[in-house]
């Protein structure tokens, strides 16, 4: 990934929050480099992550694919119907065009490195200004692995790469000994 943002999208509400959603669901928005995982992969990664045949109990958590063109929505069609093929129920996840994204809250976005304060201070060092915290891939792949997701072996590729300090290095290692949980093919 190149960067990650939550937000609110697939609604008519102009400028939803978190307590005034609207007919907006929670979303994340995903930039990536397409030479180094394809859209195909994160529909793998996506339908894998989750159970798209539970029914969701409210608009807010819908499970849905927005698509930004043609080719997307027919991969994510395509990707959705391999997927039903080894399930014994049908799947709930929508697929639809992409509309505006508003993104979250900042007390939303990389939530789970915020909840590592040396870290998030660190990073927040490096990044003063909250917008290019969050727009940052350092940060983007600290959330991940502070979330407890990835392989030791791309952190270990990683880690020299994200401009924290030896402090910095030993707490994404201490955070992540218990163990990863991969979910991404290019990992």
């Amino acid at each position: 990934m190149v960067s990650t943002r939550v937000g609110y999208a697939g609604g008519t509400r102009e400028n939803p929050t978190y307590y005034d959603l609207g007919d907006h669901s929670e979303t994340i928005e995903i930039i990536y480099d397409p030479a180094v995982i394809t859209y195909e992969e994160l529909l793998d990664v996506f339908w894998h992550s989750h159970d798209p045949t539970q029914p969701t109990y409210s608009r807010q958590y819908m499970s849905l694919i927005f698509y930004h063109n043609e080719a997307q929505q027919e991969l994510a069609e395509a990707s959705r119907d391999r997927r039903q093929a080894g399930l014994s129920r049908p799947i709930l996840t929508a697929i639809v065009p992409a509309g505006t994204f508003y993104p979250a809250e900042d007390y939303h976005q990389k939530y789970y490195l915020q909840q590592k304060k040396s870290l998030y201070n660190e990073l927040r060092a490096i990044y003063p200004d909250f917008s290019d915290f969050v727009a940052s891939t350092a940060a983007a792949r600290l959330n991940g692995y502070a979330g407890g997701f990835g392989s030791p072996e791309t952190l270990e590729k990683d880690i020299e790469n994200l401009g924290l300090s030896p402090e910095g290095e030993a707490a994404v290692r201490s955070l992540t000994a218990s163990g990863l949980t991969p979910v991404c093919p290019a990992s």
